[in-house]
């Protein structure tokens, strides 16, 4: 992809599934990496090894760098931390790729406050605050950056039983949108992706489960899952000058399940 060697990228949640993914891909694409994880700094090196290895292949010294940095982005502290750590220890940042995200099974009606402030805090306001973090960088430092937020198809389509999840993400849409136009001047350039079903730890209560594969599957014109690397792929493209006159846009990489697959076959006059 164009115009991402060199770049330095701050992708959170990168230990493991589609953050861990994105990671990779941007280091093979030549560009500098920090790697955020909160709780599990083994994922976080096995991604910082195989980004490198992607990169760098057996040269001991390719011109990528990655740098592991702890975080929790529900805590604004942290955030800052991360923030200025990666600017201090690569050099700069050019593009944030809000990445972490959590979410539970609760019936709606049994949901606590605290629950949905937790979901909401990962989610939503730490992805707000990392942005607002970045954004200021680039404005006091009169460059340009790129914001890609890692969304959801459920920012469109109702899921009962994950309403957090679902609101968490449908602001994120809109998050996206906002801040898009707010600095699209300053050359800040704001998208995000919104993944399907995919292979992630996070789904692993279906994807180790056959007929709950295949219930899931049924749903998906094209009749599988997604992969990390696929969504990584479109974040490479987002961030790169190959989408420079793109912003504000959510790219679904869902198979089709957004193109109401029930409707496949005509059951009504």
């Amino acid at each position: 992809m164009k115009g991402l060697k060199g770049k330095t990228a701050l992708v959170t949640g990168a230990a493991s599934g589609i953050g861990q993914a994105i990671a990779i891909r941007l280091a093979e694409e030549g560009c500098n990496v920090a790697i955020n994880y909160r709780s599990s700094p083994e994922g976080a090196q096995v991604t910082e090894a195989q980004a490198m290895q992607q990169a760098c292949g057996q040269a001991e010294a390719c011109g990528v760098r990655s740098l592991l940095v702890r975080g929790d982005v529900s805590k604004e502290a942290d955030i800052c931390q991360m923030v200025a750590t990666t600017i201090e220890k690569l050099g700069n940042l050019d593009i944030l790729v809000n990445n972490a995200g959590i979410q539970t099974e609760t019936p709606s009606h049994e949901v606590t406050a605290e629950d949905f402030d937790r979901i909401m805090g990962v989610n939503l306001r730490g992805a707000f605050l990392c942005a607002r973090e970045s954004i200021n960088h680039w404005l006091t430092q009169g460059q340009t950056g790129v914001i890609i937020n890692i969304s959801s198809v459920h920012e469109i389509i109702p899921r009962p039983l994950y309403v957090t999840y679902a609101i968490s993400k449908g602001g994120m849409e809109n998050m996206t949108k906002t801040l898009a136009l707010e600095y699209a001047a300053q050359g800040i350039r704001v998208n995000a992706i919104a993944p399907g079903a995919t292979v992630t730890p996070i789904n692993k209560a279906w994807i180790e489960d056959l007929e709950k594969q295949a219930a899931v599957e049924s749903h998906i014109p094209m009749g599988r899952v997604g992969t990390s690397a696929e969504m990584a792929a479109a974040v490479a493209f987002l961030a790169s000058d190959e989408a420079a006159y793109i912003t504000g846009q959510t790219l679904f990489i869902d198979g089709g399940l957004t193109l109401y697959a029930d409707f496949r076959e005509a059951w009504s006059a």
